[in-house]
């Protein structure tokens, strides 16, 4: 018997046919019936809020409710709107248009998705392990292909973001955007962070580990351009949103004296380094790590020079994480930064593991970055 399009009248075997789409994936799904990821049209799963591939679904749709018949197969019939998305839509499924979906929020259930592979990547790279990022968007493209691979890597950075804001590292290369759906993503974030069992003990380990001095005899790329202050969402944060473990990361990589003390035995070599180039060579050894020399709590590490001769005072920050990492301050260092306002430089080293970079703040440290007025912790989101 020969079967077409007209005989799917099964609203039972449309959704048994997205029930298997789920179970295999989008590739296995359309490999095994023989069929190319849609172009225009995609289906909705009302039981997982997934989006699949209409053709491909009414294709196999036919086979399930006409048991025996094998199906219909992709050269069979036609895939547009008056017939697959009207046949879907007859029986009672929504049907959307590809660049419509990627123009709308993302849903529970694909948010749900791309930041459970997310935290498979930040602990892999917490723990000093490979992981492919191109690999994980193709899986990703695969379960999600109403997403395309841009708004993929934007929904990324919106992570990151989150992540920022509930005190933990973010993976590198996705730089945080602050602006994203919070009443969504704050939520489902903090649900797989609380079933990522081992991100705990994987972030602390790698915000504790102690640090040695990196060597390197020529700063020509370490010096970076600082990070602009990026406006948060108007949209309030639920009260009631709490990390799984109240733990903040930064925090604690702050408390590392190691790293710390790397760090500022990093940025004293650069001082001595930027005042050879700069044809001041003779104030380079009079550049004193007045924090070791002197003791804390002058409101500054590094006492150093301008080229001609004045004072430059450096305050260092140092962590193994990203430029838009927040970090703290004393009150004392925010107020000498005020009253030596011409004077002060705020050096922020960043990915001081792997491959340190440094950016300058010049002048009142409040005025590069938002302060938060209990913790006094920095941040270019606010």
């Amino acid at each position: 018997m020969t079967l077409s399009l007209a005989d799917l009248t099964s609203a039972a075997a449309v959704q048994a046919a997205l029930d298997q789409y789920a179970l295999l994936g989008q590739e296995e799904f359309l490999r095994r019936h023989g069929f190319g990821r849609a172009s225009k049209f995609l289906v909705l799963n009302p039981r997982t809020g997934e989006w699949a591939d209409s053709k491909a679904i009414a294709g196999v749709a036919v086979g399930l409710q006409h048991v025996g018949s094998g199906g219909l197969k992709a050269s069979d019939f036609s895939g547009g709107e008056a017939t697959v998305v009207r046949c879907l839509i007859n029986l009672g499924f929504e049907v959307q248009d590809i660049e419509q979906i990627q123009g709308r929020d993302w849903g529970e259930h694909e948010v749900a998705l791309i930041v459970a592979d997310y935290l498979q990547m930040l602990m892999a790279e917490l723990a000093g392990q490979a992981y492919n990022k191109t690999l994980h968007r193709k899986r990703l493209m695969a379960v999600l292909p109403g997403r395309s691979a841009g708004s993929i890597e934007f929904k990324h950075c919106n992570i990151s973001a989150a992540l920022i804001e509930l005190g933990y590292p973010y993976i590198k290369g996705y730089r945080p955007r602050a602006n994203f759906q919070r009443s969504v993503l704050l939520q489902v974030v903090l649900e797989k962070l609380g079933e990522a069992s081992m991100l705990d003990e994987t972030a602390l380990a790698a915000v504790e580990r102690p640090a040695v001095v990196v060597e390197l005899d020529d700063f020509r790329r370490v010096k970076t351009d600082a990070p602009r202050m990026e406006p948060a969402a108007n949209e309030p944060s639920p009260a009631y949103l709490r990390p799984p473990v109240r733990r903040d990361y930064f925090a604690r990589e702050a408390q590392n004296r190691s790293l710390g003390q790397a760090g500022e035995e990093f940025a004293l070599r650069f001082e001595r380094w930027r005042l050879i180039e700069s044809g001041a060579g003779q104030l380079a050894d009079r550049v004193n790590h007045a924090s070791k020399t002197e003791g804390d709590g002058l409101g500054y590490d590094i006492r150093s020079f301008e080229a001609d001769g004045s004072e430059r005072f450096i305050e260092v920050k140092t962590t193994a994480f990203g430029d838009r990492t927040p970090f703290f301050v004393s009150a004392n260092e925010l107020a000498f930064s005020k009253q030596h306002a011409e004077r002060f430089r705020l050096y922020r080293l960043f990915d001081f593991r792997a491959a340190p970079k440094l950016f300058e703040l010049g002048g009142r440290i409040d005025r590069h970055c938002s302060l938060d007025e209990a913790t006094y912790k920095a941040s270019f989101s606010g």
